[in-house]
């Protein structure tokens, strides 16, 4: 399904201090595949926040980050080998007040899991940003939301945006456990594509942007007819579509 009525809005600030953002989540494949082409689609997706999922984090992953947040125009914030993949990058408009990286408990003979995150200002709002990769089996994913939802609430933030590859699907019991507590943006406002993986013949929505209630969703989804972006840039920055959501976070906290 693809729908995309209008534009998507771009970053603005609103005269009551609200601000308009937008958010991208992108799981890069460890920057195996094109990055020129990747750094092509981040760019013009003009985000104020990249989420990223299975960022470098071996051999020399810290030059690999600063060599992506470099090619998109962007600056790193929090995460990669330190929170186990995750990755958070930001626009010049961002204010960043903290960060923490935090590791999930370990599944004997499973990945570790980890979490990115951070309290950031934007114009008049203050918000919590997550970027999480949940785990390919079903209970321990299940868990790991059920974690994601208690470490928003110990940010002790008035908003918060979540967004990552969930390794689920909409009628999963993680992903549904996540969309009773936050807003799934691509149900509550549609726009662009649904479908994210895989790349060439997408079939499965298993990354997604979720926001709490305060916010007002303005359009997510997966983004198509980029400027200077072709199809073939989509299908070959790596083995996932991005999701790109338009947020206005009430002014205040």
């Amino acid at each position: 399904m693809v729908t995309m009525p209008m534009p998507l809005p771009d970053s603005r600030t609103e005269p009551d201090g609200s601000a308009v953002i937008r958010v991208l989540s992108y799981n890069v494949r460890s920057l195996r595949d094109d990055t020129e082409a990747l750094a092509r689609v981040i760019r013009a997706c003009a985000p104020d926040l990249v989420c990223v999922q299975e960022a470098p984090r071996f051999f020399r992953w810290r030059k690999a980050a600063a060599r992506l947040a470099a090619m998109t125009d962007l600056v790193i914030l929090s995460g990669g080998a330190t929170a186990a993949g995750p990755l958070l990058l930001c626009s010049l408009r961002a204010t960043v007040e903290r960060t923490e990286d935090v590791l999930l408990p370990l599944t004997p003979g499973l990945h570790r899991r980890g979490l990115a995150t951070a309290v950031v200002r934007i114009a008049g709002a203050r918000f919590g940003v997550l970027s999480c990769h949940l785990s390919l089996q079903r209970e321990e994913r299940r868990a790991q939301a059920g974690m994601l939802l208690d470490r928003i609430d110990a940010m002790d933030v008035p908003h918060a945006v979540v967004a990552g590859d969930l390794n689920d699907v909409p009628e999963g019991s993680a992903f549904r456990r996540l969309a009773g507590r936050l807003q799934d943006c691509w149900a509550v406002r549609p726009w662009g594509g649904e479908l994210t993986f895989p790349p060439d013949q997408p079939r499965k929505r298993i990354d997604a942007v979720f926001a709490t209630g305060g916010i007002e969703v303005l359009g997510c989804g997966v983004p198509a007819d980029l400027p200077g972006v072709s199809g073939a840039d989509l299908r070959t920055a790596t083995d996932h579509l991005p999701v790109l959501a338009a947020l206005r976070v009430p002014a205040g906290g």
